[in-house]
């Protein structure tokens, strides 16, 4: 049995959108000459570059939801240039450069398609903030700059001061801001590239592919009013890659949430006090990431969950839990906007490796994954996908090499129910841990 994605239906940035033309879903018996399954960063990637390097194949592109409502779509809108996190602190500086390389790669493969296509997704190269709140933010500011010395990349520390009068809010001792991060609206920018695939690429929504098997050579995806029959599959579906067999033991599903406020008014904005268009992620990992969108939105991310059964884990009573969580670290931060109400909280779950390893590659005949992000979709996205049908044509390029430089397999996962009482310990230690940059 199959498990399928099950999202709230509450994400401010797919409900800020207009609304979507009808779905065209998967019906009758179809042959195509490449199947990719999801509509995410990576299987958007991957059909697009599928049609440019096959442009007479049939290439059908397959998503058990409409564009932009499941993970693709509910992130906090930074597009990383950066090894991110724990990447960042891979003792080989070849492996990092490699990593920087693809990530911006994919940065400029993004922005080609918003100025072509005139993709209206709040795109900007403003870079990004990386704030401390106290003594242990400040802590891994200085690591972190330790580490952007060793990488050679440009970085400049923001005092409280002049952070203040960006951010809104005198909440934050110190900054680094680093100025190769893009910041968008992740649902209409995913959106956008659905609606701008090449001719030979058909985008069936709403499609939930619930069977997938082998027959004369050819796999055969099963549908709920229609089947696939295609001799090559490439899987962009991140966490649920683990639903059709494949990385079953290898993979963890974390969600995490965020809320946003409806737009400030000018008298709010005034209140306010600081700039439009900016975003800061925590110096603690486990700390809160802050926004304010080009449109007037505060959104605050923080609370991390390991959902074994995705959305189906996270309760309503949870759900509000989680956004009076957010309330608080949003009247830290800016008591003076105290009546602004928040309009939408939600999730988004992705894949974690225990070893921080992403996957890539072939899992078996005819079968092609990208598959374990670490909680950089976006750019990871992007570029893996686009890589991923390289390698499913036989094409070659440096790349293409990289990428499978610097990839590798997930490690196994203790069974339950000692995974879930292990990642729920961890994520509950990392909370109390970082309680004083929440």
């Amino acid at each position: 049995m199959i498990a399928l994605p099950n999202d709230d239906n509450s994400c401010g940035w797919y409900q800020a959108l207009p609304p979507a033309a009808p779905a065209t879903r998967l019906r009758g018996q179809q042959q195509a000459d490449y199947a990719v399954l999801g509509a995410g960063f990576a299987g958007l990637a991957a059909a697009r570059r599928l049609a440019e390097l096959k442009p007479d194949a049939r290439i059908l592109l397959v998503d058990a939801q409409r564009v932009a409502e499941g993970a693709s779509g509910r992130n906090s809108g930074f597009v990383i240039d950066l090894p991110h996190k724990f990447a960042l602190e891979h003792p080989d500086p070849v492996h990092k450069q490699k990593l920087l390389g693809l990530n911006r790669a994919a940065i400029a493969q993004l922005q080609g398609l918003v100025e072509r296509h005139g993709i209206d997704c709040q795109w900007s190269a403003v870079g990004k903030y990386q704030g401390a709140v106290g003594e242990r933010g400040e802590a891994f500011l200085e690591h972190f700059e330790h580490l952007m010395q060793d990488l050679g990349e440009p970085y400049h520390w923001v005092e409280k001061g002049e952070l203040s009068k960006v951010l809104g809010t005198p909440y934050y001792s110190r900054a680094i801001f680093t100025p190769g991060c893009y910041l968008m609206q992740p649902a209409a920018l995913v959106r956008g590239m659905a609606d701008h695939l090449p001719g030979n690429v058909e985008l069936l929504e709403q499609s939930p592919i619930r069977g997938l098997q082998r027959e004369r050579g050819q796999w055969r995806l099963q549908g709920d009013e229609g089947s696939i029959t295609t001799p090559r599959l490439l899987l962009g579906t991140s966490i649920f890659t683990r639903e059709f067999g494949y990385l079953k033991n290898r993979l963890l599903p974390v969600m995490t949430f965020a809320s946003w406020t409806r737009p400030l008014t000018d008298e709010e904005l005034a209140r306010y006090g600081g700039e439009l268009n900016w975003g800061l992620t925590p110096a603690d990992h486990a700390g809160t990431t802050l926004r304010m969108t080009a449109d007037r939105r505060i959104l605050i991310r923080n609370s991390y969950k390991h959902v074994s059964k995705y959305g189906a884990s996270v309760s309503e009573g949870m759900r509000q839990r989680i956004r009076a969580d957010h309330r608080k670290a949003f009247l830290a931060r800016y008591p003076a906007l105290a009546e602004v109400p928040f309009t939408h909280t939600w999730g988004g779950v992705y894949a974690i490796s225990r070893n921080f390893t992403n996957f890539f590659g072939q899992l078996e005949e005819g079968v092609f994954a990208s598959a374990c992000d670490n909680g950089v979709g976006a750019a990871w996205g992007t570029i893996s996908g686009t890589l991923l049908a390289d390698l499913a044509v036989g094409a070659d390029s440096q790349a293409l090499r990289d990428i499978r430089q610097v990839t590798g397999m997930p490690s196994l996962n203790p069974p339950e129910p000692f995974l879930g009482l292990g990642v729920k310990s961890r994520i509950r230690l990392a909370k109390w841990q970082s309680r004083s940059e929440l």
